[in-house]
């Protein structure tokens, strides 16, 4: 039973075989024959068009693909070079304003080499926001020596204001802009004095210039630095700059002229100044004040000068 099974098995092995066998060789024979070939060239060509749209297609999509991904690949390399830009921008102008705070200190630091008087360094921490007023704070006060009554300077030994008031640790600067400063300037010129104050807008204000001194738009304006009868001494050391005259009116009354000046400083940008602490200013102490020589009486007690007052001033009249 088992034989006769396995004889039919491989009857069939043998005729599956045999089929294959002339279906391949039939297949060679067609391929061979002209005709054959002259249809699958046929229909080749009948699909090349679609085959080619096909391959577009693909390539179409391989191509979007890997434009996706380069477009990824460009956004996150363009954030990347964003940041870094931002990151040098602001590491350049931390650079631009160290710099620009180094070449302030250094100008300091060569006129306070260069100064007749001892001075303290310090810098504006406070501006005062009333409009009507021109004062700024500073850092230091009393425990750096800083008196009421100091001059304030900047760079370039322009006049900035004076101390008006004055804590351990802090200080109040009236500037020249503000309208309760009174400086006597002298105009480098010809030596021209007059009484400069301050005002709103910035501008100085140069009265009581005698109308025949002549004045030149440009010349600049210092501290007089006077000493006055009775021992009274300019509150500013002489020389300062105040400013430069960008204006010149002559009075109604022909006798006295006004300049207006620009100041020396920007004091409206003011961040480190100096403060002078050894010039004495005003009135001297009351046993170094002198008394007139003229008057009669017994002078005081040990060897305190005394002066003689000049004639009082007296308009020369017209012709």
């Amino acid at each position: 039973m088992s034989s006769a099974f396995a004889s039919r098995a491989a009857r069939r092995r043998g005729i599956v075989f045999t089929v294959l066998l002339v279906v391949t060789v039939l297949m060679m024979a067609f391929s061979s024959n002209p005709g054959v070939r002259d249809l699958q060239s046929g229909v080749g060509y009948a699909f090349r068009p679609i085959q080619g749209a096909l391959d577009s297609v693909a390539g179409g999509i391989a191509s979007v693909a890997t434009a996706i991904t380069e477009i990824d690949r460009l956004r996150t390399d363009n954030a990347q070079l964003r940041d870094q830009n931002e990151r040098l921008t602001a590491e350049n102008a931390q650079v631009d304003e160290i710099r620009r705070e180094n070449d302030l200190l250094t100008g300091l630091l060569q006129l306070q080499a260069g100064f007749n008087h001892k001075t303290t360094a310090a810098a504006v921490i406070g501006r005062d926001s009333l409009e009507l007023r021109r004062v700024v704070t500073i850092d230091k006060g009393t425990n750096a020596g800083i008196e009421l009554g100091d001059s304030v300077v900047t760079s370039g030994g322009a006049l900035a204001g004076r101390v008006t008031a004055v804590g351990p640790d802090s200080a109040t600067v009236t500037l020249l802009t503000d309208a309760d400063s009174t400086v006597t300037g002298q105009l480098v010129s010809n030596a021209a004095r007059g009484e400069v104050v301050g005002q709103l807008g910035g501008v100085l204000v140069m009265n009581q210039i005698d109308s025949v001194e002549k004045i030149s738009l440009g010349d600049e304006v210092v501290t007089a630095g006077i000493e006055l009868a009775g021992g009274i001494r300019s509150p500013f050391p002489k020389g300062l700059l105040i400013g430069q005259v960008v204006d010149v009116r002559l009075d109604a009354n022909d006798v006295v002229q006004t300049a207006y000046l620009r100041p020396t400083a920007d004091l409206d940008k003011l961040e480190y100044v100096l403060v002078v602490l050894d010039y004495e200013g005003g009135l001297p102490p009351i046993n170094q004040q002198p008394v007139d020589c003229s008057g009669t009486g017994v002078l005081p007690q040990g060897e305190q000068p005394c002066y003689t007052p000049a004639p009082s001033a007296r308009p020369t009249p017209k012709p």
